[in-house]
């Protein structure tokens, strides 16, 4: 997921243990995942029937399970699997200099990969005007896919993670074509379809610079024969603009991401579009973007919204609204720490410790949604099946 996530990055996180996640090995078991969610598993499994095949709600790891291990590695995305997750989200798509596809939460790198400890690639650090953004840093499009190769993950937010941070080093940037390779492999060794949800990383900046996402996406997943509409491969992405151009060269379920009401899409900023999100997520918006996508990830805030303190208010209509034109939610992100809950489910002082996140999913859960994105699959496996058992 994208840049116009508010307050991704807040202070340290000391780990008490994986709640409920006692991962028993690369086979996939997890002791927890139990009953309704096995059932619902066998029940809708494979991905022959679409959006339709999936668990309600749907958990999706967030950057495979990126609360346990660096984000947009296969170490996260293997976990992901491992911990039950329906769908992972196996790539923030940016292109290379020599035009690949990679896996990065975004252009810059300096953040996620050991590229400060790479002399040689000193004079590479640029400051870049990204999304309107002053940005300085490493950026894959200044580097040919064979560089980025020689460069190792690191954990994004160690201050929150530290126990993350033991894995610095140890797995490369993923390419998209070893994701989509990765996934069929999965699905074979696991017997059961496995599902990703790529996002497409700030397109009009890259159209700009000469390497458009959307045609390398559509030929890769025609590749791979996996551009129809009941393909395990949903797109999204912050520019509707984008997802219309998708719609148009693939049959992949799509979903816009929207982030704050306040804010606008850079490719409406771009274009002069002055619509907001709050304009997108009224009853015209929703009815417009369901003529050419399947669905919407609005930030959890668009759900139910926070007061001055951080408090749960009262739910929106937008699950309402949504649904009432066809189109499925899955909002973003629920994370175990304190720092990234609403004030009303943290837990004592220590913005290090987890907070009472079931008790987070379950008020999101019930306002309807369709699924939710999460840094702890395990955990929202666990709080899945408490919500459909009770």
């Amino acid at each position: 997921m994208g840049t116009q996530r508010p307050n991704e990055e807040t202070s340290g996180t000391g780990r008490r243990a994986l709640l409920g996640a006692a991962v028993l090995g690369a086979g996939g078991a997890v002791l927890g995942v139990t009953g309704t969610a096995r059932a619902d598993s066998a029940r809708h499994g494979g991905g022959q029937g679409g959006l339709k095949s999936l668990p309600k709600p749907t958990i999706v790891g967030h950057r495979g399970a990126s609360g346990y291990r660096p984000e947009h590695t296969f170490g996260s995305y293997q976990l992901a699997l491992d911990m039950g997750a329906d769908i992972v989200e196996a790539g923030d798509l940016v292109p290379t200099k020599d035009g690949h596809l990679v896996c990065r939460h975004e252009p810059e790198i300096g953040g996620t990969t050991d590229v400060a400890d790479h002399p040689e690639f000193a004079d590479r650090k640029k400051t870049k005007l990204l999304d309107g953004v002053s940005t300085t840093g490493w950026f894959t499009e200044d580097f040919t896919l064979a560089e980025l190769k020689t460069l190792r993950a690191i954990e994004r937010i160690p201050a929150n993670r530290p126990h993350n941070t033991l894995y610095n080093g140890r797995w490369e940037i993923p390419t998209f074509e070893e994701v989509l390779k990765w996934q069929d492999e999965q699905t074979r060794k696991r017997g059961k379809q496995v599902w990703i949800y790529p996002e497409l990383k700030h397109p009009t900046y890259f159209r700009k610079q000469g390497l458009p996402l959307e045609e390398r996406v559509a030929k890769l997943l025609r590749k791979y024969r996996k551009d129809r509409r009941t393909s395990p491969v949903i797109l999204q992405s912050f520019e509707p603009t984008s997802i219309e151009r998708l719609n148009k060269l693939v049959d992949n379920p799509l979903v816009v991401l929207l982030s704050s009401a306040d804010t606008r899409p850079w490719d409406f900023v771009e274009s002069g579009d002055p619509r907001t999100v709050a304009d997108l997520v009224k009853p015209a918006g929703l009815r417009e973007i369901a003529s050419y996508a399947q669905g919407i990830g609005p930030t959890l805030d668009l759900i139910v919204p926070r007061d001055a303190k951080g408090n749960l208010t009262q739910p929106t209509t937008l699950v309402a609204d949504a649904h009432k034109v066809g189109l499925i939610l899955h909002p973003w992100t629920l994370r175990n720490e304190n720092p990234f809950l609403p004030a009303n489910f943290r837990k004592g002082a220590d913005a290090d410790a987890y907070g009472d996140v079931f008790g987070a999913y379950k008020a999101y859960f019930a306002t309807g949604i369709d699924g939710v994105f999460t840094d702890q699959p395990d955990t929202g496996v666990l709080a899945r099946e408490d919500f459909v058992d009770n």
